[in-house]
């Protein structure tokens, strides 16, 4: 499995659709801070938004809730929709499945591959928006949502801890879509069915009648980070966002998994 591991991360690192998702990820933070430069008000009605002037720390909590909606779902579905379905489009899953490793280590590989990307998009939108913050507004204190001061050190761990459980349910998008692309064995039809997926999970969260789901709807998960931002830290949403997540995450993994050891390789 890890030699597969290793062997889909070279893929990764081999295609173009992986660095525009990079790419992507690391420019709209750069692009939120160059805006903020030319203007005086801010995303004062977001979390952190208000304080985003008084400390660089703040710009990748407030990157992390604008790209909840649409950026991040596009860029995780981009890759995780095409890891099985390109090779199957291209005739290459035939070979590897009749000719290399056994099938179950081939889809963990694909998993595993899919997933850190996953984390990758996200550790990098971070990491730029916390560099160019900082060239912006200094590494200052940063006000929690309780309105109490955070050392830049705390804020530091803050926006770790944050990132960890927003990777949850970017996991949980990366899962539907690894479980379309081994499904339908079509790119772009892997790529738009999660992308509506996510699209669906956020509507959900504002229609009226939805109230009894909504803690347990995928896009809501994306606010679980807002609990470390609390004195003392809301550990509820976080626990939910923990389990719910895990249930997002496993069951399309579980039929991605059947669908992909009964796949008759005469059909590629």
């Amino acid at each position: 499995m890890t030699a597969v591991y290793r062997w889909e991360l070279a893929k990764l690192l081999a295609q173009k659709r992986t660095y525009l998702g990079l790419g992507a990820a690391m420019l709209v933070p750069l692009i939120f801070v160059i805006v903020l430069q030319f203007q005086s008000g801010g995303p004062n009605d977001v979390p952190l938004g208000r304080y985003i002037r008084d400390t660089g720390l703040a710009v990748p909590f407030v990157a992390l809730f604008f790209m909840s909606f649409w950026a991040f779902p596009l860029i995780t579905s981009l890759v995780a929709g095409d890891v099985v379905a390109s090779e199957s489009q291209n005739g290459t899953l035939k070979t590897i499945l009749t000719r290399s490793r056994e099938r179950g280590q081939v889809f963990a590989g694909k998993v595993l591959a899919t997933l850190t990307y996953t984390a990758a998009v996200v550790v990098a939108m971070a990491t730029i928006g916390l560099i160019a913050g900082g060239l912006a507004w200094g590494f200052n204190p940063l006000t929690s949502l309780s309105g109490t001061t955070v050392s830049t050190g705390h804020g530091l761990a803050l926006l770790a801890a944050s990132i960890a459980v927003y990777f949850l349910p970017l996991a949980g998008i990366a899962s539907f879509a690894l479980m379309l692309s081994t499904i339908t064995r079509n790119s772009a039809a892997s790529v738009v069915g999660a992308l509506m997926f996510a699209l669906l999970m956020q509507l959900l969260t504002v229609l009226p009648g939805t109230e009894g789901i909504r803690p347990y709807l995928l896009a809501t998960q994306f606010d679980a980070w807002h609990g470390f931002l609390r004195v003392p830290a809301d550990w509820d949403p976080v626990l939910r966002a923990v389990w719910v997540c895990a249930l997002y995450v496993s069951v399309p993994l579980a039929i991605a998994y059947v669908v992909f050891l009964r796949r008759d390789v005469t059909e590629d």
